[in-house]
Parts: C-alpha cells; sequence; structure tokens
C-alpha cells in the first residue's frame, strides 16, 4: 500500500471495474482488418497524445518549472507537417516527420533558453509561446483548416503495427527509452537534484542551464510527436483547436501521477497511469450519454478524490476519526 503506484492503480481499476458493470462487454477485444478494436484499445489510442505531453511535462516539472506551451507546440508541429504536404514541398514521409520534430524542438529551445538563460520564470515563459505559438501554427495554415492525402504520413496516427495501433506503440517506446535514459544514465539523477535543491546542485558542478535546456526540448520533442498523432489521425491541421488545453490534461496526469508540482521526485509510471485515468473518465462520461459540458466537471471532482485519497495527511485524519469513532462505540 506505499507503494507510489498503489492509489492511482486503484482509481484506475475502479473506473474499469464500473464500465464493465454498466457495460459487460467493455474488456472485449476484436479483429477487423488485421487491427485490434475494442474499448480498452480506443482508450489507450486516444490517451496516447496526452501521455506524450504528460512525459515531457513530468521531467519539466521535476525541474522545477513548468510548460504551457505544449497544446501551441502540437499545433505548430501539426500545421508545418500539413502545409508541406498540401503544397507538395515535401513528400518524402522521413522529411515531414523531420521537419515535425525540428519546428517542436527549436520551440523547447526557446522555452530554454528563456527559462534558464534569461531567468525568465517558467510559467511566464511558456506562456509566452502558449499565446504566439497559436499565432504561428495560424499564420502557417492561413487560418484554415489544412487537409491532405499523404498515405505515409497518415500512418502515424491511423496506421497499426501487428494490429495494435501505431501511436499506442509510439508511447511504449517513447516510455521505454526515456526510463532506459533516465535510469541507467546521470541524467534522471541531474533532473531530481536540479529540482530539489538548484543551489546544491550548482556546488555539487551539476549544469543547471544545460540540463533544463535539454529537458525543454524533450517536452516540445514530446508535444510535437503528439501533434503529428494528431494530425496524421484527422488527415488535417486546425490550428485554432489542435491541442487546445491540452497542457492542462498533462499537468493533472502528472499530478494525479504523484509528481509535485515543487519538483524535485518525478514518477513516470504512475504518470502514465495518471493519463489513463483522465481518458477512461473522459470515455466513461461520453459511453454513458452525459452531455460533453460535463466532462471537465466530473474530470475536476474526481481528481480531487485522487489527491485527497493519495494525501498521507488526509488518510492519517480518516483513520483518526475512525479510531476515535471505535473507541466511542466501546
Amino acid at each position: 500500500m506505499q507503494s507510489r503506484l498503489f492509489w492511482p492503480i486503484f482509481v484506475l481499476l475502479l473506473l474499469l471495474a464500473f464500465n464493465l458493470i454498466n457495460d459487460p462487454s467493455f474488456f472485449a477485444i476484436e479483429i477487423k482488418q488485421g487491427r485490434l478494436f475494442g474499448s480498452v484499445i480506443d482508450i489507450l489510442n486516444r490517451a496516447a497524445p496526452i501521455a506524450l505531453l504528460a512525459l515531457g511535462m513530468t521531467l519539466v516539472i521535476a525541474t522545477g518549472g513548468i510548460d504551457l506551451s505544449v497544446g501551441a507546440v502540437i499545433a505548430i508541429s501539426g500545421a508545418v507537417c500539413a502545409y508541406l504536404i498540401q503544397n507538395e514541398i515535401v513528400t518524402s514521409t522521413p522529411l515531414i516527420i523531420l521537419a515535425g520534430i525540428g519546428v517542436a524542438l527549436i520551440a523547447g529551445l526557446w522555452n530554454g533558453i528563456l527559462v534558464s538563460i534569461l531567468g525568465i520564470q517558467p510559467i511566464i515563459a511558456t506562456l509566452i509561446l502558449m499565446v504566439a505559438g497559436r499565432g504561428i501554427a495560424q499564420l502557417i495554415t492561413g487560418g484554415q483548416i489544412l487537409t491532405f492525402d499523404h498515405v505515409g504520413f497518415e500512418f502515424i496516427g491511423g496506421g497499426t503495427l501487428f494490429g495494435i495501433p501505431f501511436s499506442i506503440v509510439l508511447v511504449v517506446l517513447t516510455y521505454g527509452v526515456t526510463f532506459l535514459v533516465l535510469r541507467k544514465t546521470a541524467l534522471g539523477l541531474f533532473i531530481a537534484s536540479i529540482g530539489a535543491n538548484p543551489t546544491a546542485s550548482y556546488f555539487a558542478g551539476i549544469r543547471e542551464p544545460q540540463i533544463k535546456i535539454l529537458v525543454y526540448m524533450f517536452s516540445g520533442l514530446c508535444a510535437g510527436l503528439a501533434g503529428m498523432i494528431l494530425t496524421s489521425d484527422i488527415q488535417g491541421a486546425d490550428a485554432n483547436n489542435a491541442g487546445l488545453w491540452s497542457e492542462l490534461d498533462a499537468i493533472l496526469a502528472v499530478v494525479v501521477g504523484g509528481t509535485a508540482l515543487t519538483g524535485g521526485r518525478y514518477y513516470i509510471g504512475p504518470t502514465l497511469i495518471g493519463v489513463l485515468i483522465l481518458q477512461t473518465m473522459t470515455t466513461t462520461i461520453l459511453t454513458n450519454g452525459l452531455p460533453v459540458q460535463f466532462t471537465h466537471i466530473v474530470k475536476a471532482a474526481v481528481v480531487i478524490l485522487v489527491m485527497l485519497i493519495m494525501s498521507p495527511q488526509f488518510r492519517g485524519e480518516l483513520n483518526r476519526l475512525r479510531t476515535n469513532k471505535t473507541k466511542e462505540i466501546i
């Protein structure tokens, strides 16, 4: 019960159990035309973009920062890819992907420079790109929805690998590689040290500016990948709505996963569970016929409940009240 994963997994299992009771076929998975279909697969597929955002956000928050610009980076990355395809400037799938990743890395580099070199507060630095980035994406698309037809690029969001949606495979690979890098190198320790005690990290010889720039670039990379998933899935780039408010879902997932916004310790596994909790809630609300307007209200209420359950102080107070009640009965 002391495991960091216990309470997020417990809440996720409760949500899954509710769906199973409500719909006995909830866990049913079938294969159609070589592709897996089912409610669980749909949850995993729809959660993929936020899972990528939350991964980058976890490391940013671990350094004591925040990245409010990931939604705008989604829009920019998708707009660039769609523009190149529609105007036939680039037809090679690898080059289109490199272009989407390139602009996302530049966006992350911009945030990193503002935060670590110029010393601007992370919330302000990333808010700048959150506002300006959306405008940049709209300039690229001309304020219109750019549609395209490109089989190779569409594979990112709509293709399958061994019957599994490629977006899910991409998330698993990204999380796996990130986990190995953070655990097998000193980078993970450096990130946690900077967030926990910047002064001590400085005297220990850790290069804080370089680490922060790297982390913000990684957050940009994750947002760029998420943008390409969303863009290729709908075969179009909508600069006005692509990734809108997705940064808030990413932050919620990180918090539900147990990573403190003050920085320091971070938890990649629980963050992924947090993403699945949020997406399962959304799917549950929609499949039960509730108006979509209720999604954010219910999501906020459940997040508050989850945070209370995960709070040692809250659980301790409940145990104290239960003990006092038992003594009164005796």
